[in-house]
């Protein structure tokens, strides 16, 4: 154990990772062990239980990346960047989970893999716009430019999220909606086995998340020490010269 673990105590982070893996284990056993198969689409539509909580999880990592770009362009302070960097790389991880795990469903439900529907190819310009942030952060150097053109991105990106979440309803698609009112709905096993998937995605959302700012804010704090240090060594050469002439 460190120095600095050991200074400061138990790290309420190793108990949010032992949670996460407790849920998840929950999660399997509520989905594979507790809740039905459905009849229509067998053991494919288990899917459902963590392609929905990926979805919301993706949503909300992606409205913290926007939260955090607006009050990074208010204040320019580097802690909100931080903040958005988090939103948006963990936003894009679980968006992928989201595009990977659709298409195996859809090849069951709909006999291939990708269609035109609506949902899917926002939710691939949503992907594709927060996928265009990570790259302009990993190539552009880290100045307040690029820091702002990404917040743009992150602002850009979430103005799609409303279009992502109407699209079945506003251009007709055939996304299922068991969970909004408009659809068959669920028997209660399987809500038991949803939630047990959205509370492990929850946690392991929060993991990443908090993993990523702490990395974010200690290289924000180590580049404001290097900066103090150089101007005190710059300083005391000064003052040498000073006192040399």
């Amino acid at each position: 154990m460190s120095k600095r673990s050991t200074s400061q105590g138990f790290d309420p982070f190793y108990l949010l990772c032992a949670l996460t893996v407790a849920a998840f284990l929950a999660s399997l056993w509520a989905i594979f062990a507790y809740a039905p198969i459905e009849r229509q689409m067998g053991i494919v539509q288990k899917i459902f239980y963590y392609h929905v909580p990926s979805a919301i999880a993706s949503y909300v990592g992606f409205f913290v990346a926007f939260g955090a770009s607006v009050v990074y362009l208010i204040t320019g302070k580097r802690g909100a960047d931080a903040f958005a960097v988090a939103g948006a790389e963990t936003g894009v991880i679980f968006c992928l989970m989201v595009v990977m795990s659709g298409p195996l469903w859809a090849r069951k439900a709909w006999g291939t893999f990708w269609t035109g529907e609506p949902r899917l190819m926002l939710t691939l310009v949503l992907l594709l716009i927060f996928l265009a942030y990570l790259v302009v952060r990993k190539l552009g150097e880290d100045t307040e430019l690029t820091r702002r053109i990404c917040a743009a991105l992150a602002i850009l990106g979430v103005a799609n999220i409303p279009l992502v979440r109407s699209s079945v309803e506003r251009w007709r698609g055939h996304h299922p909606q068991v969970i909004t009112g408009e659809g068959g709905g669920i028997a209660p096993e399987m809500q038991l086995a949803l939630l047990s998937g959205f509370v492990f995605f929850a946690l392991l959302f929060l993991v990443f998340f908090v993993a990523r700012v702490r990395q974010g804010v200690t290289r924000i704090e180590l580049e404001t020490l290097e900066r103090d240090l150089a101007l005190r060594a710059h300083t005391l050469r000064v003052r040498e010269e000073e006192v040399e002439s």
